[in-house]
């Protein structure tokens, strides 16, 4: 099971392309409404989460957790108190942790990153606190895997089916989308 978290002010792209091309797969991505349950992104799309914030399950069929960047999305994430729960969760339990944007920020906050390399968007590099910074479009560094941003948000999904699944099940994901890869 994939939770993806959702908080007001989400970027729509780098949220809902990792959800399409994960469940396309099979894959259980489970959306999560931080404050609620109906989230408005960035540019006004609103998204009825699958579940509210307090209603997840922490436990073994937890595989990894995704968290979209935008703003102020971003901030709204990090004030979560279970979205922390669940990033310490993942750290202790050795889950996969995903983060696209500015998202990568929060895993630089509280000390995730360190001794891991991480890319994030452009200007917030120096909140990736610990990490060897790159700029690749997406980084994995051991279970943590960043990405820059909304433009590279098809190239994220892609490289979480490849994690999660195959890199043939991606490339095949990747033809039936007509994506140069």
């Amino acid at each position: 099971m994939i939770y993806l978290f959702l908080a007001d002010g989400f970027e729509e792209v780098e949220a809902l392309t990792p959800v399409d091309l994960l469940r396309r797969c099979g894959l259980k991505v489970i959306t999560v409404g931080v404050g609620g349950e109906l989230i408005t992104g960035a540019h006004g799309i609103s998204v009825a989460a699958d579940v509210y914030e307090q209603d997840i399950v922490l436990d073994d069929s937890l595989e990894m957790i995704i968290l979209p960047g935008g703003m102020p999305g971003t901030i709204n994430l990090e004030k979560s108190p279970q979205v922390r729960a669940t990033i310490d969760f993942c750290v202790k339990n050795n889950k996969k942790i995903a983060a696209i944007c500015a998202a990568p920020s929060i895993l630089g906050h509280i000390g995730v990153l360190k001794g891991h390399k991480a890319t994030c968007f452009e200007g917030f590099e120096d909140q990736l606190e610990g990490a060897e910074v790159v700029f690749d479009s997406v980084c994995v560094s051991g279970n943590i895997i960043t990405s820059r941003g909304a433009g590279v948000a098809l190239d994220f999904a892609l490289k979480l089916v490849e994690i999660m699944i195959s890199k043939e099940r991606s490339d095949l994901l990747a033809s039936s989308l007509l994506c140069k890869k």
